[in-house]
């Protein structure tokens, strides 16, 4: 059935091709190969479908703030879908395009389309996309005097790049006006291929520098063992570019996945520009700061300008839930409960904004709704969420909620959970080659909650352990003693990089099977290492990494395998 889409312009442009239609929300950064534009993701239904050259019909993006970096990269290789059409707008996805354009000169047309007309293209075959640019939903960005100065580049062509950039994703966004951001979290600062190092040293040569204080994400290498791990130098060279791109700028060489760990955390109320799914997630909803899901790209054009759309979670309006999820009582649990919960009301919630009712007498650890941040940013497009009694704006289910009547409710069962439970314990093997922590980057109080976990224990010697941290937290375990005692035990412990980025031969050629506590990589892991997965607590992984074999069967507290 051939048709034609016309609908709310995100990208203008026009577009014929075969459709590739889900309704499951795909992520473009660890969830499609960006050379190939194969969908590597293997929880998704498409699977080993192509993007490119297609109509990819979706309901939005999802997961990483990186999917920007992979539209990106497709595009300039030529392996972009055809178009990109959206049951609700995706900024993610969208700004890639827009980078595209702005700094290569080539772009897809993206459109949102509505509930309505996406269902519509469930059946459809070949469609012609026609995206064409008219009045913003919301009216015209206002602009005050400063903004016009940088637009019209007396800033200078970096700043003035950027701007233009700000501005062109606020107006697909149906902002009315800007904000000033306190700070900002560069999350694009790893090397995702040959169009985001142009992008990152096109404006460093252009001298750019930001102008509110900014930190790095985590890097594709370990900027001091990189050449000693073996890494291709091809490789390590390039990521040292991208990262130096941004210090160049004046970002604050941190890079850690796990910014809210810094001395520069935020605090409530306070507006700034994050990129890097966990980390917005925890920042909106466990410190109460105020930031969107920035788009790899758009957070340094923020941190250039100090500038951001008045849109999404900077407003009190776009904070609120608007659904409900219940957690049925499973008494006692371990630490491997709130990653699990965090992926399962992600798939669930979408795009919507949860508030969670179930856990007010739980008493989450910080450690704990880190895990769930994590894991929730992987499954959902939402940027934050309410657990009632814990988060600081959900003291009651009520004022977590708009004031508009009773909120769609769902509930999540032992069952639920069992099922998920699968999904990332996807690997049948018992034997176990390398366990992995640190994804997000470890937490001074988890690396030494591993030390306690490995005293007066021996490493088996076929097992490999790696952790990753950020090198503010590697510096206060190294002056704890906290580094040379997982070193002794057989741990290696790596800065800068993260799970994200690591292959090998970080990762030893002869690993089939990998344990780890985080949810987040027990889903990307399969698809991006083409290894086999275990998920458990973390001490269970450090069980494994004493005997070379996984757990047998779920944890007693969620039921029988």
């Amino acid at each position: 059935m051939k048709s034609e889409i016309v609908g709310h312009c995100l990208l203008p442009g026009s577009a014929s091709g075969t459709v590739l239609f889900t309704d499951v929300p795909l992520s473009f950064w660890m969830g499609v190969d960006t050379t190939s534009g194969v969908i590597i993701d293997r929880h998704h239904p498409l699977r080993g479908e192509t993007v490119a050259g297609r109509v990819v019909v979706m309901p939005s993006g999802r997961g990483s703030c990186a999917g920007s970096c992979g539209i990106l990269e497709l595009i300039v290789n030529g392996m972009a879908p055809a178009a990109l059409v959206f049951e609700h707008a995706d900024a993610i996805l969208t700004l890639g395009a827009i980078i595209a354009d702005e700094m290569f000169g080539t772009t897809i047309p993206v459109v949102s389309v509505g509930a309505a007309r996406f269902a519509e293209l469930r059946h459809s075959e070949d469609v012609t996309v026609t995206s064409i640019a008219g009045q913003p939903p919301g009216g015209e960005l206002q602009l005050n005097r400063k903004d016009r100065t940088m637009l019209a580049g007396a800033d200078g062509l970096a700043t003035q790049t950027a701007m233009r950039i700000i501005v062109r994703l606020a107006t697909a966004q149906g902002a009315t006006a800007l904000i000033d951001v306190e700070q900002a979290h560069i999350d694009g600062c790893f090397y995702t291929g040959p169009a985001g190092l142009k992008f990152a040293e096109t404006l460093a040569d252009w001298g750019g520098r930001v102008k509110v204080p900014s930190t790095t994400n985590a890097a594709s290498v370990d900027a001091k063992r990189w050449r000693a791990q073996g890494i291709d130098p091809e490789l390590g060279e390039a990521a040292t570019r991208v990262g130096d791109a941004y210090v160049r700028m004046g970002v604050r060489p941190t890079f850690t996945c796990a910014p809210y760990l810094l001395d520069s955390a935020p605090v409530a109320g306070q507006q700034i520009a994050w990129g890097e799914s966990n980390a917005v997630a925890f920042a909106n909803s466990v410190l109460g700061a105020r930031t969107m899901k920035y788009p790899d790209f758009a957070d340094i054009c923020v941190a250039l300008t100090g500038r951001a759309a008045a849109i999404d979670a900077h407003l009190d309006l776009g904070r609120l839930a608007t659904i409900a999820i219940d957690v049925e009582d499973l008494g006692t649990v371990d630490d491997s409960f709130y990653p699990l919960l965090g992926y399962h009301v992600g798939a669930m919630a979408g795009y919507e904004i949860p508030v969670i009712t179930g856990l007010e007498h739980t008493n989450p650890t910080l450690d704990d709704l880190k895990a769930f941040s994590a894991a929730f940013a992987t499954t959902s497009a939402a940027p934050m969420f309410h657990i009632v009694g814990v988060t600081p704006e959900a003291p009651t289910l009520a004022k977590a909620s708009r004031d508009e009547g009773p909120l769609p409710t769902m509930v999540v069962t032992r069952a639920d959970l069992l099922q998920s439970w699968h999904e990332l314990d996807s690997a049948t093997d018992v034997s176990v080659d390398l366990v992995s922590l640190g994804n997000p980057h470890f937490s001074l109080t988890e690396i030494a909650a591993t030390v306690e976990l490995c005293r007066n224990r021996s490493k088996d010697s076929r097992v490999a352990m790696i952790i990753t941290c950020g090198r503010d937290v590697h510096g206060a375990a190294e002056r704890a003693g906290h580094i040379a005692a997982l070193e002794a035990f057989g741990a290696q412990v790596l800065n800068d990089t993260c799970w994200c980025m690591i292959d090998e031969p970080v990762m030893p050629a002869d690993t089939r099977t990998l344990i780890t506590n985080s949810a987040k990589y027990a889903h990307y892991g399969p698809g991006t290492t083409g290894r086999r997965f275990r998920f458990a607590s973390l001490a269970a992984c450090v069980e494994a990494a004493c005997t070379g074999r996984a757990p047998d069967g779920v944890p007693a507290w969620l039921g029988p395998a």
